[in-house]
């Protein structure tokens, strides 16, 4: 168990160099999250909600402390000290259908930031492709009105997906509605192909037994990649986390 642990220190080590090229969009840094840059500019208190189904509630995550929220919340934390708090607005089995009427309840949070994991569940319950673009767009509109900046994170390769011939229909979906709106994104599909064939990690290291959701070391590996992506959009590569504290949690 414990050479397992050491092997996904170096492929979190690993994901913090590679992971931001693979991740982010084209967006200018300048314009991609222009409110969380100003917060870390100002070192002022920085609030983030993780808003989407079960890959953010932590479904398969040995504990809500190995979610990749709460390990993103201890890893920006490491690099921007302790005034960062990352808020688990996950719900498992949820759609754009769903998530659409939990918008106005992410808003009222009031957060700097909302990382949209969504794309997943969709093919699974047959939303109509047109109407989950449609709800994505509004819903980057109205948290954009409301002062949040917001990225995407796309669905996971996994067998459960690749059941479904439509599935990658929703990821790419989501790759053009980023690259249209301007919207960072969270390449995650392209990030565990990249884990799995660099040999960073195993599959089973990577993928809880059910086929769709993510082990504690996929959800630290995500956690990794989503915060060096947020630290090199706002122009703060320079604060380095600490993956080591995510693998020593994650050994627990």
């Amino acid at each position: 168990m414990r050479q397992n642990w050491l092997v996904l220190l170096a492929a979190i080590a690993g994901a913090a160099m590679m992971a931001a090229p693979a991740g982010a969009s084209q967006a200018p840094q300048s314009q991609a999250l222009p409110h969380v840059t100003r917060r870390i500019d100002d070192a002022a208190p920085l609030r983030i909600v993780a808003f989407g189904s079960s890959s953010t509630e932590g479904i398969g995550a040995s504990s809500p402390s190995a979610t990749y929220p709460a390990r993103l919340q201890t890893w920006l934390r490491s690099g921007l000290r302790d005034k960062v708090d990352v808020v688990n607005a996950g719900i498992g089995g949820q759609d754009a259908d769903d998530m659409a009427h939990r918008i106005p309840a992410v808003i009222a949070l009031r957060p700097d930031l909302v990382i949209w994991q969504t794309g997943s569940n969709d093919p699974l319950r047959a939303v109509p492709l047109a109407r989950f673009e449609q709800e994505t767009r509004d819903g980057i509109q109205a948290m954009r009105q409301a002062g949040i900046d917001v990225m995407l994170m796309e669905p996971q390769d996994c067998a459960a997906l690749r059941a479904h011939a439509d599935s990658l229909s929703y990821r790419d979906s989501l790759r053009r509605i980023a690259d249209e709106m301007k919207v960072p994104l969270v390449r995650r599909y392209d990030l565990m192909h990249m884990w799995l064939a660099s040999g960073m990690v195993t599959q089973s290291q990577l993928l809880f037994h059910d086929g769709l959701h993510m082990t504690d070391g996929g959800y630290a590996l995500l956690a990794t990649a989503v915060g060096e992506q947020i630290l090199g959009l706002t122009g703060h590569h320079d604060r380095t986390a600490g993956g080591a504290t995510l693998v020593g949690t994650a050994a627990k």
